[in-house]
């Protein structure tokens, strides 16, 4: 998944502050007490909710063009810039236990010569995913 820009709707409220949400995306909405607090909560939202629909392999929406959402009175569209494996990133970082078999051989080597399997493992997947 490339990156993603998904129109964000934003509603002043009359006591101050943004309600927020997404017409692509039904149930993702959120608030903000200021317009940079409010694109940090439609980011955190967004994420939130296009990770939980991988997760269970259901169909990420295709994103509306800014021009053809209809707005109200005081609306205003702010188009949120998404990365999945950046957001994975800064929120997945827990370690995960996985088993890996290689040669015997292998692993008598790389004990000798001190090298640190599972850091190597990481290395080689974020070569492998360009990252």
């Amino acid at each position: 998944m490339n990156k993603l820009f998904y129109p964000a709707i934003f509603q002043p409220e009359e006591d101050g502050g943004y309600s927020i949400f997404f017409p692509d995306i039904e149930g993702c909405n959120t608030q903000g007490d200021t317009v940079e607090e409010g694109y940090k909560m439609a980011f955190d939202a967004l994420g939130i909710t296009l990770s939980y629909l991988e997760d269970e392999n259901l169909p990420i929406p295709k994103a509306s063009a800014p021009q053809d959402i209809g707005l109200e009175d005081g609306q205003y569209i702010v188009v949120i810039e998404f990365d999945m494996m950046e957001y994975k990133k800064r929120t997945g970082s827990y370690a995960v236990r996985k088993t890996v078999s290689l040669p015997s051989w292998l692993s008598v080597e790389a004990e000798k010569a001190g090298i640190n399997l599972s850091t190597t493992l990481q290395n080689a997947l974020k070569q492998q995913l360009g990252s």
